[in-house]
């Protein structure tokens, strides 16, 4: 099932752009090194998290502006801020994508372009304090594999650092890695993976010295997992998947010792060790797109899509085997009130689900019982960041740019909302106090306010 028109990929990666996972390698609590944070789950676990009445003027410490777009959300580690970015060039004679098919039929996505340009994709590193550039990398600069969505990027999964290095992913452009101070490190081609035109969104995943990259493809016939050594890039190992283009992030989880790989899907939801990618279960996957990341809650993983159905379920981690044929295999299922490419957040043993306009819906993630419905919000708009949160508030920002804040609760209860500026597609950061939101242009950073206008403007791209 491919995504709907009016869909973008890079969307996808922004918001799933998919929960607990991304980077547990980190050792700095207040740090958050990878797509949603240090485990996925988009909740700062120490900190103060982001406070009840932000405001631009008040509370902006700096914005730095960033050349080229990306949909990828900034990560904190050490001091420092990592982004990946791309720059749109010339066209180049006789360049194109593949050919996609669907149903057995050539098929273009509508909105699918820019597979016939030249393109330059970046990694950079900002000082967190001030927002100064401290270095740029050119990844990749040439021919694409394939289109891109016109409203995505073909910078849309996240970086994830280590806290030695930091590495990038840039689908069928390559694998790439520096070291925190920016010295080129290692890159690999990890093969030509076909995103239905629409570009890839899954982030990289850390764990235990391996650098995890999920690439579902068109049809599902070349998916795979691969899992590469984080310190020289050398392919450890790899498992084919059969399951069609996807965009959500895996997971990481421990349940009785066990670690499990948490992977979502359109035909398959698949649990793999992270040590060797052998397959621990499998289950009757969403039947839809898999955009989000998936969630934890004790003993149980929760997967949610929101087109073109709307559902969500949880399966137990306990679960072996495949349980594709099981009626059982679900703890619970729901199917109201998620939306297309925000992912949901699961907090305090509470699954906050989001339309794409921004309608809250609240269950009991245990039991799937609703806890409230129609939770709304003082801004309108469309979605695509997903939401984050820390000190018991939950932060959404819509794509134009407007923020709101709420209570973490059995109650709905709205806390404050500010806006800055500029459209937002990433997923924002939150690192101890500060609060970093990734604009179309510019990078911001909020924190505690040490005085009215106490704000600065850093070198961001000058040297890009």
């Amino acid at each position: 099932m491919y995504p709907r028109r009016s869909a973008t990929a890079a969307l996808i990666a922004a918001a799933c752009l998919a929960a607990p996972a991304a980077a547990a390698d980190s050792n700095e609590a207040n740090d958050w090194p990878g797509f949603r944070g240090a485990d996925g789950s988009g909740i700062a676990r120490s900190g103060p998290g982001p406070a009840a009445d932000l405001d631009l003027d008040r509370n902006l410490l700096w914005k730095a502006k960033v050349e080229g777009r990306g949909h990828s959300s900034p990560v904190v580690a050490d001091g420092r801020v990592f982004l990946t970015t791309a720059i749109v060039g010339d066209v180049i004679p006789g360049a194109g994508p593949p050919e996609h098919t669907f149903a057995g039929q050539p098929f273009t996505h509508p909105q699918s372009v820019d597979g016939n340009r030249h393109h330059t994709m970046k990694v950079i590193a900002l000082d967190a304090d001030h927002g100064d550039l401290l270095w740029s990398h050119t990844a990749y600069a040439g021919r694409v594999y394939d289109d891109r969505h016109s409203e995505s990027s073909y910078a849309s999964p996240t970086p994830v650092t280590d806290g030695e290095r930091v590495y990038a992913y840039f689908g069928s452009e390559g694998v790439y890695a520096y070291t925190v101070d920016g010295e080129p490190g290692w890159e690999r081609d990890i093969g030509d993976i076909k995103t239905v035109g629409l570009g890839v969104g899954t982030s990289p995943v850390l764990h235990d010295g391996l650098l995890i990259i999920l690439a579902d493809e068109d049809s599902g016939d070349d998916s795979f997992i691969v899992a590469l050594d984080a310190a020289t890039g050398e392919e450890v190992w790899k498992r084919d998947r059969p399951v069609q283009a996807s965009w959500a992030t895996p997971v990481l989880a421990e349940h009785d010792g066990q670690q499990q790989l948490l992977t979502s899907g359109n035909e398959l939801v698949i649990a793999y060790d992270p040590a060797d990618g052998s397959e621990l279960w499998r289950a009757k996957g969403l039947e839809n797109n898999a955009i989000h990341i998936p969630m934890l809650v004790d003993d149980l993983a929760v997967f949610t899509s929101g087109y073109p159905a709307k559902i969500s379920f949880a399966i137990r981690l306990d679960s072996r085997g495949d349980l594709t044929g099981s009626d059982d295999a679900r703890v619970w299922t729901y199917r109201k009130g998620t939306g297309y490419v925000p992912s949901n957040l699961l907090y305090d043993g509470l699954l906050y689900l989001t339309n794409d306009g921004g309608v809250i819906t609240c269950l009991d993630a245990r039991t799937g019982e609703v806890v409230y419905e129609g939770g709304r919000l003082p801004i309108r708009g469309r979605y695509s960041a997903s939401m984050v949160g820390g000190g018991g508030r939950i932060l959404m920002v819509n794509t134009d740019g407007d923020a709101a804040l709420f209570l973490a609760g059995r109650e709905h209860e709205v806390l404050g909302s500010f806006s800055v500026g500029e459209p937002v597609w990433a997923t924002p950061a939150i690192a101890g106090d500060r609060l970093y939101v990734r604009g179309r242009e510019h990078l911001f950073a909020f924190g505690p306010a040490s005085g009215e206008g106490a704000t600065a403007t850093g070198s961001g791209s000058d040297a890009l």
